[in-house]
């Protein structure tokens, strides 16, 4: 992508759920060159699974109650200052996440939850969330205090482990604005997974005051991985880029090259 820009661009709004991932899979019909995505990290998802092994540039903008990508990137929140660095950025294969539930797989950029966070998407207030943006995620999680986690089973390095969140990650960022798995990169052909221990809900607030203090990995009932699969063996809400993917056993593995992206030039390749 160079500074002369882009030419005659089409602007395609989407309506409903769901609709980026056609937008994109028609931009690939017609033959385009790039497909930029004003959005958040769901919009940003929904866009990347229309344009899976396609070879066409997915370029990001920031936008949304969260970009988790945008910052992983380095474009900021600040949209005329995000155009501006991207159009220095160059087109590269990355991996990403896929998430197989039966016969049906579903692919992220940036990160898939099991357990907890996954449980705290679905009591987000959609009213509250327009209003207030990432509080809401707060706020839905402190109406989780009272009650003891279910467990999740994941299947790990051939061993099995029980925890009441599970973070499958290809970046740093969590939210926008925390980091969990400092070691996750999209230069990589890997995920850091971590796994949280326990059922008691106090013990997350603990951990997330670890997560505050970029301290989480070091806390006692915390478990870091790096791996290509992991499997979810019980029954389980899952969330993927912050989307709620319902609840399910499932498998997350990573496909290699699936993707083009946008990316700094001064990126490594992957390792």
């Amino acid at each position: 992508m160079s500074r002369r820009g882009v030419a005659a661009p089409r602007i395609l709004p989407t309506d409903a759920a769901g609709h980026a991932t056609g937008l994109a899979r028609e931009a690939v019909a017609l033959g385009a060159d790039l497909v930029l995505v004003l959005g958040g990290d769901g919009t940003i998802n929904e866009a990347a699974n229309g344009l899976i092994h396609s070879g066409i540039p997915l370029g990001i903008l920031p936008a949304g109650t969260a970009n988790v990508l945008a910052v992983e990137l380095g474009l900021g929140s600040r949209l005329p200052l995000a155009l501006e660095r991207l159009m220095d950025y160059v087109p590269r294969p990355i991996s990403a996440g896929r998430l197989i539930i039966g016969l049906e797989k579903r692919y992220f950029l940036c990160m898939a939850g099991a357990g907890l966070d996954a449980k705290i998407v679905t009591k987000v207030d959609p009213v509250l969330k327009d209003r207030t943006g990432k509080l809401a995620y707060w706020a839905a999680g402190l109406s989780q205090l009272p009650e003891p986690l279910e467990q999740v089973e994941v299947k790990l390095q051939g061993k099995t482990f029980k925890c009441g969140f599970v973070l499958v990650s290809r970046v740093r960022n969590y939210g926008g604005d925390l980091e969990i798995a400092s070691g996750a990169s999209l230069d990589r052909d890997d995920f850091e997974i971590v796994l949280f221990e326990g059922t008691n809900p106090l013990r997350y607030a603990w951990y997330m005051l670890g997560v505050g203090l970029r301290q989480v990995q070091k806390m006692p009932g915390v478990r870091t991985f790096r791996a290509t699969c992991a499997e979810i063996l019980s029954c389980a809400h899952i969330q993927i880029d912050g989307e709620y993917a319902g609840r399910h056993r499932g498998k997350i593995e990573i496909a290699t090259g699936a993707l083009t992206l946008l990316m700094p030039p001064s990126r490594k390749s992957p390792q």
